[in-house]
């Protein structure tokens, strides 16, 4: 019993005063509650549904417009292509008419 008792003082002698450093220090503040995400109301979900269909047809409206400003660059450039064919087949003509004009004067 003897060893018991001396075995209980013993016990309360070291965590008595761990218990009250634990009570001495300052209290740990509980986190901050987040706030209720606030409730949207059916008219506001309304207009920003609409806001967003008016930015995909606004997308939708530059997509076709750089879509037609590309067709109609390749076909540019295929004309521009004809072209220069053309101005060298024609200088060439020219050349050899040049040439021909020569050598019949001479």
């Amino acid at each position: 019993m003897r060893k018991s008792n001396r075995l209980i003082l013993a016990v309360t002698t070291f965590s008595l005063p761990l218990l009250l450093a634990g009570c001495a220090s300052k209290p740990v503040e509980a986190p901050p509650v987040p706030a209720a995400p606030k409730i949207v109301s059916g008219d506001q979900m309304f207009r920003d549904s609409q806001g967003i269909a008016q930015l995909g047809s606004r997308w939708q409206e530059g997509k076709q417009m750089v879509d037609k400003g590309q067709a109609l660059q390749r076909q540019g450039q295929a004309e521009i292509d004809q072209g220069q064919s053309l101005i060298t087949e024609g200088q060439k003509i020219m050349q050899e008419s040049e040439e021909g004009y020569k050598n019949l004067k001479q």
